[in-house]
């Protein structure tokens, strides 16, 4: 009996988060559903992304795409997602499996900054500083990632967009009920990823990720400390990695230079596995957002470590991280 109150209460608690989850998301995006239809409609896309072509032509992506990483770069993965969708089902074109991959990627790379940014500033890393990393490693991966599917010819077919068939009737109700349905399958996928990482998270399957890639932690140059909370946030996500983060910071358990390290690579790595599931739902292929993600993250801070300990202690904690007192 005990058994079956624990997933009832289980079921419930999920339930909730989903709704919580949803409302938030719903708030944020059927404003920006309405503003891309009413773009479409007045044929006013192509003017509003033209000043985003320059930077979509570097990772091999149609200009209007850039509206929907400026979605995801604003309000997050799920508001990138719909408007991706939305502007794939107009466009005139087919994208490529290599072209999804690289707008996925650079969306799980940078995304939600006013809120996730804004968590690491509280944290003690400066906000425009954990914004430009994430902004520039996704242009960075864009770009390469790009170059090389481009050059050897891989995932070039076309995508496998879970885009609806062309609508019977084309008035406003039929397009509004098929967003609906869309918000919806929102939810569905909320929740079921929801159930998944809790059933992974009681048969300990993310604590031995996290244990498997301390050692790895440890070999870029994060410190033995802050690696277990990386990896908390590099798998479960970046509100509890920086959680725990935000607790030892102002016990003084984690240097600043810690602090920023873990948040830095937190940033542009972390809900490997939920992330990484969304991507694949809207036809990128694995490797790219998961495997070649992963490397290039783990390569960025690597490099990021050795150069910031080359900087005088006054640059530091001028554009990267705040003085321990300051974050205190």
């Amino acid at each position: 009996m005990s058994l079956v109150r624990s997933v009832r209460s289980a079921f419930f608690d999920i339930a909730r988060d989903t709704l919580r989850v949803s409302r938030d998301l719903y708030l944020v995006m059927i404003p920006a559903i309405v503003a891309v239809k009413v773009l479409q409609e007045f044929d006013l896309i192509r003017y509003l992304a033209l000043p985003l072509q320059p930077l979509m032509n570097l990772v091999g992506l149609p200009a209007e795409m850039g509206l929907a990483w400026a979605a995801a770069l604003l309000n997050g993965v799920y508001a990138g997602i719909i408007i991706f969708l939305q502007l794939a089902q107009g466009s005139a074109e087919p994208l490529s499996v290599a072209q999804v991959t690289t707008l996925g990627a650079m969306m799980l790379i940078a995304h939600g900054l006013p809120v996730e940014a804004g968590i690491a500033h509280r944290c003690g890393a400066r906000f425009l500083g954990q914004a430009v990393i994430r902004v520039g490693v996704a242009l960075a991966f864009g770009i390469a990632y790009s170059a090389f599917t481009s050059a050897t010819g891989m995932y070039q077919d076309v995508a496998a967009i879970p885009l609806p068939g062309a609508a019977a009737d084309p008035s406003i109700a039929a397009w509004a009920l098929g967003e609906a349905k869309k918000l919806l399958s929102i939810s569905v996928v909320i929740f079921t990823l929801l159930v998944a990482m809790r059933c992974l998270r009681a048969v300990g399957a993310l604590n031995a990720i996290s244990r498997a890639m301390e050692p790895v932690m440890r070999l870029i140059g994060i410190g033995a400390k802050a690696s277990t909370i990386t990896m908390i946030g590099m798998t479960l996500g970046l509100s509890y990695g920086s959680g725990i983060i935000l607790k030892d910071a102002r016990s003084g358990e984690l240097a600043p230079e810690d602090v920023f390290f873990s948040l830095s690579f937190m940033g542009i790595c972390h809900s490997l596995i939920e992330d990484t599931v969304l991507m694949l739902l809207i036809g990128a292929e694995i490797n790219g957002v998961l495997w070649i993600r992963l490397a290039a993250c783990l390569l960025f801070t690597a490099v990021l470590v050795r150069l910031v300990r080359r900087l005088p202690e006054a640059a530091k904690t001028r554009f990267l991280w705040m003085p321990r007192q300051a974050a205190a």
